[in-house]
């Protein structure tokens, strides 16, 4: 003789195709391994559809009653398998961000952390997919930072604010607000280029970068309209400058990218941009300034962060940080560097007048600055591992275009 039910649902007209296995699904959620619970329904196709879904979960089905006219009664018996089991799926990986996957394999594609997956499907390539690669501990506090500090480029910048300046301290303005539109620019593809090769499953990385590049895309913004903001035509741009941060583009290796453009280069335009907000003319180019650059911050503590965490695993790694400098230096040795237009500038803005002692107290401060970069370089190296004289030799390799 049968055990007695635990258990009873009454699925009324309802029928599967219209959602009664989500009644059934639930009742069954609440029982035990080998637990019954007794089904019944009026739709005519219950007695094909309900066996081939239970059969499909692992569950049994007997059939002790024919029930009343016109209505199924049936015994569901519940299976072995978890209570959170669909479709025949397995588990992708652990929900938490501590327990990652150190390899992902490529069947779980676009499945969410955590999700359970369904047998099959296509099994998308994403070839940074090793978590050394890509990881640091810190990504996801620093994408909750990020999307919690964007900011509203019309609302955050004081655009309305009265101010004049002298023709040629605007046209110096001018001239350093196309110089940073051409660094962001290329600050903004270099992400770009990886975010699609990332295995999801490491999607705080994945989420952070996309916030880099939306930060990246407003410092465009705010900087190309502080250049026109007097009507005035964009500066120039140097050949020199611009093959320098093509070779940050056309860098293939995501740890190289990284330690290029956040460590070595956004590293640099940080002391940039204090520096912009120290010297600035008028209050919007103060403002953005210093928006900038707490954006750019985080973009270099994520750089130090990522190869920190890579360093721990490929004891190589120096080796091609250094060999990535003495590249990028040895194809560039033939430029000119820094555009010429843009280091007069920041005198003009740091000297703060025309009387000679002005002059000489910009040129010092821009010198000042430039040293200032050599040391943040020089510090970030030797916190990767480099010793204290080789990491001044390797900082004195890089582009003088800062970035």
């Amino acid at each position: 003789m049968s055990a007695t039910p635990v258990a009873a649902l009454d699925l009324g007209d309802l029928g599967f195709g219209r959602g009664a296995h989500l009644l059934v699904q639930r009742a069954l959620a609440g029982l035990p391994p080998g637990g019954r619970l007794a089904v019944s329904g009026r739709d005519p196709a219950l007695r094909v559809h309900l066996p081939a879904w239970c059969r499909g979960r692992g569950h049994r089905v007997e059939w002790p009653d024919r029930g009343e006219a016109n209505e199924l009664v049936a015994v569901v018996v519940r299976g072995s398998a978890d209570d959170d089991r669909w479709f025949g799926a397995e588990r992708a990986g652990p929900a938490l961000p501590s327990a990652l996957s150190s390899r992902p394999p490529a069947r779980w594609g676009l499945g969410a952390r955590g999700a359970l997956l369904e047998a099959g499907g296509p099994e998308a390539r994403f070839d940074l997919d090793d978590r050394d690669l890509v990881w640091a501990d810190i990504a996801p506090h620093l994408y909750a930072q990020a999307a919690a500090r964007q900011w509203d480029p019309q609302t955050a910048v004081p655009w309305d604010d009265p101010f004049a300046l002298p023709a040629d301290v605007e046209a110096a303005v001018v001239q350093v607000m196309t110089y940073l539109v051409e660094n962001e620019q290329a600050a903004l593809v270099v992400p770009a280029r990886f975010v699609g090769r990332i295995h999801p499953h490491f999607r705080e990385v994945v989420q952070l970068l996309a916030v880099q590049m939306a930060d990246e895309a407003r410092h465009m913004e705010v900087f190309s309209r502080r250049a026109l903001l007097r009507g005035a035509e964009m500066g120039t741009s140097s050949a020199g400058g611009r093959q320098s941060l093509f070779t940050l583009v056309a860098e293939s290796d995501f740890a190289l990218a990284s330690f290029l453009l956040s460590v070595l280069g956004e590293g640099s335009f940080v002391d940039l941009l204090s520096f912009l907000h120290e010297f600035a003319p008028d209050p919007v180019t103060r403002r953005i300034c210093w928006l900038a650059m707490q954006d750019e911050r985080r973009h270099v503590v994520f750089g130090m962060a990522h190869l920190e965490h890579q360093a721990q695993s490929d004891p190589l790694l120096r080796d091609r940080l250094r060999a990535a400098i003495h590249r990028r230096h040895d194809s560039l040795v033939d430029t000119a560097g820094l555009n010429a237009d843009v280091f007069d500038a920041l005198v003009v803005l740091a000297a703060g007048g025309w009387h000679p002692d002005d002059v000489s107290a910009g040129f010092d401060r821009v010198q000042a600055l430039q040293h200032a970069m050599d040391q943040g370089r020089q510090r970030r190296l030797v916190r990767l591992g480099f010793r204290a004289d080789e990491a001044a030799a390797l900082s004195a390799l890089h582009t003088r275009n800062f970035m």
